[in-house]
């Protein structure tokens, strides 16, 4: 028996299978380079491409479930992005 994947599911799996990619060849750099410096420069781009992702595969889900949720849940859940979000840049 085959499985079909939604083509939205795929998507998502597929970002992040990227995003994993790129936090270890981001390690693996870190570790190359040997310097707390470049590691520090290495990590504060990771810290862009994480909500970045975390954004894109909500949007992928919603999109893929926008006929099974309530408008009231894609509300709360878009509020809790932008806590997320907020409370990474809250000093």
């Amino acid at each position: 028996m085959r499985t079909v994947i939604e083509r939205a599911l795929l998507f998502i799996i597929l970002l992040r299978l990227l995003s994993g990619s790129i936090e270890i060849t981001a390690a693996a750099l870190m570790f190359k380079f040997n310097d707390l410096e470049k590691a520090f420069y290495i990590n504060t781009l990771l810290a862009l491409v994480g909500p970045v992702i975390l954004i894109v595969t909500t949007a992928l889900a919603l999109i893929g479930l926008a006929d099974r949720i309530s408008l009231t849940r894609i509300i709360c859940l878009f509020c809790g992005i932008f806590l997320i979000l907020f409370s990474l840049k809250a000093d």
